[in-house]
């Protein structure tokens, strides 16, 4: 029978020994798994494992119950709509269409509270001042800080608040300005 060493008689040698054994398991399970990837830089998307929403029956099932006049944008055949919801916000209801852009994430919320609420409710940020306006679409746009490296842009027009957020560049964000001013608003039913 081996004789049991105290904790002073181990050495380096035990230590890389153990440390080996460690690598060893964990990187089994990662390559079993498939549970680790390094991606430097803004995150991959899986165009397959991303969801997918149709924008189209829900802004109409919206429509049918807002107190503000909404709106489907005709936009690009590669972005795709990822994710809705709807919630409260002020005296009126918030209403989010998510898009995949290419590379990147645009989203649309339409509501009938004022412009500072529903840039508070996106943005999350209370003290949120326009840091300056862009012309897109025919229209003057107040540009406030996002989320993280986002940004948000905001008008009112027609009864309707609409903020664009997310990580698209501006060309995405002119992209959405244009086409949600461009787009009649969706019949109450």
């Amino acid at each position: 029978m081996a004789e049991k060493r105290d904790r002073s008689q181990h050495g380096l040698r035990d230590m890389i020994l153990s440390l080996t054994a460690l690598l060893l398991i964990i990187g089994a399970l990662l390559f079993f798994n498939r549970g680790c990837s390094f991606s430097p830089g803004t995150p991959d998307t899986d165009s397959a494992t991303t969801p997918t929403v149709d924008a189209r029956a829900d802004l109409t099932r919206y429509a049918s119950s807002a107190d503000f006049p909404i709106r489907l944008p005709s936009l690009p055949s590669e972005w795709r709509a990822n994710s809705s919801s709807s919630g409260p916000v002020a005296t009126s209801i918030a209403v989010r269409v998510g898009w995949l852009t290419p590379g990147r994430f645009v989203q649309l919320t339409q509501s009938g509270a004022p412009a500072e609420d529903v840039v508070h409710l996106e943005t999350g940020s209370a003290d949120s001042k326009a840091s300056g306006t862009v012309e897109a679409g025919g229209r003057s746009w107040q540009v406030y800080p996002g989320r993280r490296d986002e940004k948000a842009w905001a008008v009112e027009v027609d009864g309707a608040t609409l903020v664009i957020t997310g990580s698209g560049t501006e060309a995405d964000f002119r992209t959405m300005a244009t086409a949600v001013l461009a787009a009649t608003p969706l019949p109450r039913s």
